[in-house]
C-alpha cells in the first residue's frame, strides 16, 4: 500500500462504496474483505469488489487508499486484480463475522457482532474489536449523527461497547480458527457455570464447535452444569467417542447424574465405549436411588491405613489429590475396606511427620449408609459441622463419600421452585 491515510475506520462506513483506479474511474463497490490470521490481531489480505463483471479480488498491497470516503488501487490495472475464486476455510469479514454471535470469553456471554473496527498495523489493515453496542448498529443504520444529537438533548450518552479481538471466540463454522487458542486458554479459567450459561444462549449447533475446544475435564464440568434436558440435547450433537472421554475426566458422582439422565441404551452403550474401571465405578452409583446416599456419592476418596505417619499420609495426599472430589479427610480404612476413623489435613498440618495415625485418628466416625435418604445425610453434616460424610454398604464397607456441595446440589431446585412460586 502506498499510503496509510488511516488509522481506524468501521466496516459498516465502507462496505459499499466505490472502488477507483489511480484515474478515479469507478472499478466496483466493495463487497467484503477477506481475513488471514495475523502476528497479533487477523490482518485482510484482499478485497472483494462487486464489478459489472462479477466479483473480482484485489491484494491488500495494491491498495493506496483507504478511507471512508475513497478506496482506490494503485495504477489503472492492478496486476493482482482477478476473478473471485471461494476457498474452502477462507474467512469473509462481513459474511462471516457481522451479525454472527460470538462469545465474549471475557465477560462471560453471548454477543452479536454489529460493526467492526479496522485499524492500521504495520501497514496492514487489521481487525482490532468489534462493536456489540446499540451505537455500532445505529452507525450501520446511519443514525449515529442523530442518535448523539438526540441522547445529548436528552442528557444521556450511548457507551462505546466494543470487545478487542483478543477476547472473543467466534462461533461460526468457518470463523473458528482465528481467535481459537487464545479462546481455548481464556475458557480454561472460566467457571463452568459461565460456561454452562454461554451454552445455554447460543445456537445448538454451535455447541459442538465450543465444546471440542475445551479440554475434556473442563467439557466434563460445563456439562455437569446445565439443566438436564439441555444436557441431553448437547450430548446428542457430540459423537460418543467424545462423550466418553468426557465422562472418563468427570468425578464418577457426576458422570453417574448425566448418565441416569439419558435413555437407558445410550447409556449403556456409553458405559461400554469407557474405560472398564472407571464403567465400573459408575455403573455401581448407576445402581442406586438417585436421591440416595449411594446415588449421590463419589467412590473416590483419601484412603489411609492407621499403621502409617502423618509423613507418608502427607506423601500419598500429594500422589491422589488429582483423583479424589475432596481432601479435607483422610479415611482410616483396614484391608476389607471397613471403617477405622478419619483424620482432617488440619491435623496432619499440625503433627509432626512421624506421628502415627492412630495416635491423631477420630475413631468414633459418623456416617451414613447407602439408602440413607438426603435428609438424613443433610442432618449428619449439619449437626457435625462436616464437609464431606463416608458411607457405608450393606456390609458395613466403605462406600464412598457424600460431600455438602453434592447433598445441596439436590435441594437447590426444590428451593428455586418454592422462591418462584
Amino acid at each position: 500500500m502506498t499510503t496509510t491515510e488511516f488509522k481506524e475506520i468501521y466496516l459498516s462506513s465502507v462496505i459499499g462504496r466505490l472502488v477507483i483506479n489511480s484515474k478515479g474511474d469507478g472499478m466496483g463497490v466493495l463487497r467484503d474483505l477477506i481475513m488471514v490470521p495475523g502476528e497479533v490481531f487477523p490482518e485482510v489480505s484482499h478485497l472483494v469488489i462487486k464489478s459489472r463483471r462479477g466479483l473480482k479480488t484485489l491484494p491488500w498491497n495494491e491498495v493506496a487508499l483507504f478511507t471512508h470516503v475513497v478506496i482506490s488501487c494503485s495504477g489503472v490495472r492492478p496486476r493482482g486484480l482477478s476473478d473471485y475464486e471461494p476457498s474452502e476455510g477462507e474467512i469473509l469479514v462481513k459474511r462471516d463475522l457481522l451479525d454472527k454471535q460470538i462469545v465474549d470469553v471475557d465477560g462471560a456471554k453471548v454477543v452479536r457482532v454489529n460493526d467492526i473496527k479496522l485499524g492500521d498495523l504495520n501497514a496492514k489493515l487489521c481487525i482490532f474489536s468489534v462493536d456489540i453496542g446499540f451505537r455500532g448498529l445505529l452507525r450501520r443504520l446511519g443514525y449515529e449523527g442523530f442518535g448523539e444529537r438526540f441522547a445529548q438533548a436528552i442528557g444521556k450518552q450511548i457507551p462505546h461497547t466494543e470487545i478487542s479481538w483478543e477476547y472473543v471466540q467466534p462461533l461460526e463454522a468457518n470463523s473458528s480458527k482465528l481467535a481459537l487458542n487464545i479462546a481455548r486458554d481464556q475458557m480454561k479459567e472460566m467457571h463452568p457455570a459461565d460456561l454452562a450459561d454461554i451454552i445455554e444462549n447460543i445456537p445448538i449447533q454451535n455447541v459442538r464447535m465450543m465444546l471440542e475446544s475445551m479440554d475434556a475435564e473442563t467439557a466434563g464440568e460445563t456439562l455437569y452444569e446445565l439443566e438436564a434436558d439441555m444436557r441431553n440435547m448437547v450430548i446428542s450433537q457430540l459423537n460418543d467417542e467424545r462423550v466418553s472421554d468426557i465422562l472418563e475426566e468427570m468425578e464418577p458422582d457426576e458422570a453417574a447424574d448425566v448418565l441416569s439422565d439419558l435413555p437407558e441404551q445410550k447409556a449403556q452403550e456409553l458405559l461400554h465405549m469407557m474405560d472398564q474401571e472407571d464403567a465400573e465405578d459408575i455403573q455401581e452409583l448407576l445402581e442406586h436411588e438417585e436421591d440416595s446416599a449411594g446415588g449421590l456419592m463419589t467412590p473416590e476418596y483419601f484412603r489411609l491405613t492407621s499403621q502409617i505417619t502423618v509423613g507418608r499420609a502427607l506423601e500419598l495426599l500429594k500422589e491422589c489429590a488429582e483423583e479424589v472430589e475432596t481432601v479435607y479427610y483422610g479415611y482410616i480404612v483396614d484391608s476389607e475396606d471397613r471403617l477405622e476413623g478419619v483424620v482432617s489435613l488440619k491435623e496432619l498440618l499440625l503433627n509432626s511427620p512421624e506421628t502415627l495415625l492412630t495416635d491423631i485418628m477420630e475413631e468414633n466416625v459418623k456416617f451414613v449408609h447407602v439408602d440413607s435418604e438426603p435428609e438424613d445425610m443433610l442432618e449428619t453434616l449439619a449437626k457435625y459441622d462436616l464437609i464431606a460424610v463416608p458411607v457405608l454398604d450393606e456390609d458395613e464397607h466403605m462406600a464412598g463419600i457424600v460431600t455438602v456441595d453434592d447433598v445441596l446440589a439436590h435441594y437447590l431446585p426444590q428451593i428455586i421452585k418454592i422462591k418462584r412460586r
